[in-house]
């Protein structure tokens, strides 16, 4: 069993980034494999105004995510959707949504909305996401299950992945109870950085108690998390952040570089770089993952991750992607 305490840097880990003094962080350019063209094209026009018309929010527009242009364009376009409104509840510094201390009442509406509208965009694969609402009493969990009940309604089809809050106990069984196919929640930063970087509330170990119960509230779901480098980190302590989320039973592993939203956000300590991941990506495989991505522009929802997990679901259901 891993231990949660980090690690201290092995004679073998990769020399270290150069860093500007603590507190006087170096503002440097992007490094260019991480320059990405602007969407564009028929099908991503296509599905940004079906959004606007269904009135969704969209992570992949809320979180400025660097890959909505590949996501939204083609025949097998993947969404990431937020429900439960635009407004987080936690104040964590890495993340673009906007922050309040209460948010306005869930919309009564919305899951029959949310249903609605991926059967009439007919997605392959829908990420479903929330932000933070720990101004209601059961921080969301029974809205988010109708959304998926409604989803299963009007696109029997689609795969249904849930990337969720730290949901655990009663909570968690009420969304385990809507039978999504991916329950995915991620722990973010390596368990040193948790309180720098996460909201106080959030920690690593009520982190993986969500991954755990996951799979004690059914068996045949496939769980995924997602890390972000960048943040001033080691080698040792990513490898032990790997570890302790395949002892979690974790199925799927993201790798991504953080990207400061803005200057009120954490800054970026380094960039890694595409070798680097690809390192990364062949020592997490070899500790069981049954998918890694990693990469510099790899997002908890990405495309080729959704792919590959959509064949395990369809696998499971028993018919053929």
């Amino acid at each position: 069993m891993t231990s949660l305490e980090p690690k201290a840097t092995s004679p073998v880990d990769p020399p270290a980034p150069q860093r500007a003094p603590q507190g006087k962080v170096k503002r440097e350019p992007k490094p260019p494999w991480l320059k990405v063209p602007l969407p564009g094209g028929d099908g991503y026009s296509k599905l940004k105004s079906l959004t606007r018309d269904l009135k969704l929010n969209t992570v992949c527009e809320e979180a400025r995510c660097p890959n909505i242009g590949e996501c939204w364009k083609g025949d097998h376009a993947t969404m990431t959707i937020m429900v439960l409104g635009d407004e987080c509840t936690r104040r964590c510094r890495f993340c673009a949504v906007k922050t309040v201390d209460r948010a306005a009442p869930p919309d009564p509406d919305e899951p029959e909305h949310v249903g609605r509208a991926i059967g009439e965009m007919e997605l392959d694969y829908v990420v479903l996401t929330s932000v933070d609402r720990d101004d209601l009493a059961d921080g969301g969990a029974g809205h988010y299950a109708e959304c998926i009940r409604s989803i299963r309604a009007h696109a029997a089809r689609t795969v249904v992945e849930v990337l969720i809050p730290d949901y655990v106990d009663t909570q968690l069984e009420t969304l385990m109870a809507a039978r999504p196919d991916v329950l995915a929640h991620n722990v973010e930063v390596v368990p040193r950085l948790q309180r720098k970087i996460r909201d106080p509330r959030c920690s690593y170990e009520r982190s993986l108690d969500v991954l755990r119960q996951a799979k004690d509230h059914d068996a045949d779901v496939f769980t995924k998390s997602s890390l972000m480098v960048g943040l001033g980190e080691t080698h040792a302590e990513l490898e032990d952040a790997m570890g302790l989320l395949r002892d979690a039973g974790v199925d799927f592993l993201t790798l991504g570089q953080y990207l400061r939203p803005s200057p009120n956000h954490a800054p970026v300590r380094d960039y890694m770089t595409p070798e680097r991941f690809k390192e990364l990506e062949i020592e997490a495989r070899a500790m069981g993952f049954l998918y890694v991505a990693s990469g510099p522009l790899v997002r908890s929802s990405y495309k080729a991750g959704e792919f590959f997990a959509a064949r395990l679901v369809n696998a499971r259901r028993g018919r053929k992607s």
